[in-house]
């Protein structure tokens, strides 16, 4: 199978789990990682065993065509501008970028050099996500009339050794956990056309619970409970609330209702889960839904799919279009709590095709 290089920026917390699961994809392959901190890029290489580079080294290396950017959201577009200068594509965590304005400046730029943008969350891409897609893509629900997206708890800074990204500009609830589960509902439903919100902040400042920098207080600069509602371009309207406020619930994460029956979705921060199809008469019994689509941590399948598309010259999944319009509704709910009206979404775009085929080993169905 013929490689992909890819050169890693950003050696942080979430990095492991990238590092964990890029060799199930042949055709990825590591050429480096890189980030400021010199040590803390050392540290990754000597547990996955890659080799370290300079993040210059990255930029400047003709065999690698992706870089993977890893690194804290309010640096996510600065990376981005500087790979896509240097002729490589670029696959980003999560959000694209910190505003709805400097992620469309990305995405032009892209556009321009004719270069791809990814961007995670990929979850939608696992076996419970495309199996509620294929189900609703089959006429198993009906007409979709709307649903319900909950995450809500007390906050990362229980259990992240460095928090304080969560509670800066890019972090949120919002920006952190929303991209999961709006992303998620535009696979099943199509774009949003309009949000109406209010985003709210309880705290000015948190107590860290975990180690090593347990007891030091950090600022809070960003909302902490947002909440709203997203009316879709197909009539369907969505309740979503996503909080670092809330000590516990009961909600499931994600639901999605017709005229037929409803789905409940298992968690868009995961590839899989329970699946729950109820009809229109009587509850879900026994089994939950199952179609062949692979369970299992793909963390990285939006990467490999990009990394195939670019092979294939075809369009990717995670693709920088999606991205930007998630954005833009996320920002949309601070934007209609301030105004206090509803906003209207700028950008559509089409749902991502879905896998036509089960993973396998990495290998990837079209």
């Amino acid at each position: 199978m013929q490689q992909v290089g890819i050169g890693i920026i950003g050696c942080g917390n979430i990095s492991s789990a990238y590092l964990k699961t890029l060799p199930q994809f042949p055709i990825l392959k590591v050429c480096g990682v890189a980030d400021l901190n010199a040590d803390l890029a050392a540290a990754r290489a000597a547990e996955f065993n890659v080799p370290v580079r300079s993040i210059e080294d990255l930029y400047v290396d003709p065999e690698i065509r992706i870089i993977l950017n890893l690194t804290v959201p309010k640096a996510h577009v600065a990376v981005g501008l500087k790979a896509l200068e240097a002729g490589k594509h670029v696959y980003s965590e999560k959000p694209l970028g910190v505003t709805f304005a400097e992620g469309l400046h990305l995405s032009s730029v892209a556009r321009a050099l004719g270069l791809r943008i990814g961007s995670a969350p990929d979850t939608f891409l696992g076996g419970a996500h495309q199996t509620a897609r294929a189900l609703v893509d089959d006429g198993a629900i009906g007409q979709p009339i709307g649903g319900t997206a909950y995450f809500m708890c007390p906050g990362h800074e229980r259990w992240h050794p460095n928090p304080d990204f969560y509670y800066e500009a890019g972090g949120g609830p919002m920006l952190d956990m929303g991209p999961y589960y709006i992303t998620d509902l535009v696979n099943l439903l199509g774009p949003v056309e309009k949000v109406a919100g209010f985003a709210t902040k309880v705290r000015d400042t948190r107590k860290i619970g975990s180690e090593p920098r347990r007891g030091e207080v950090i600022p809070v600069h960003v909302p902490t409970h947002v909440t709203g509602l997203m009316s879709f371009a197909n009539g369907a309207v969505v309740q979503i609330s996503m909080s670092f406020d809330v000590a516990g619930h009961r909600h499931t994460p994600l639901e999605i209702y017709g005229t037929e029956a409803s789905l409940i979705v298992p968690d868009p921060n995961h590839f899989g889960g329970d699946l729950f199809l109820l009809p229109l008469v009587g509850e879900a019994q026994g089994k939950p839904v199952s179609l062949p689509y692979a369970e299992g941590n793909w963390r990285s399948l939006g990467l490999a799919d990009m990394a195939h598309a670019i092979i294939e010259d075809r369009p990717h999944r995670a693709n920088g279009d999606l991205a930007l319009h998630v954005l833009e509704v996320m920002e949309a709910f601070q934007t209609a709590s301030d105004r206090g009206e509803t906003v209207a979404i700028t950008t559509r775009v089409e749902r991502p095709a879905p896998l036509s085929d089960s993973l396998v080993d990495g290998l990837l169905g079209r």
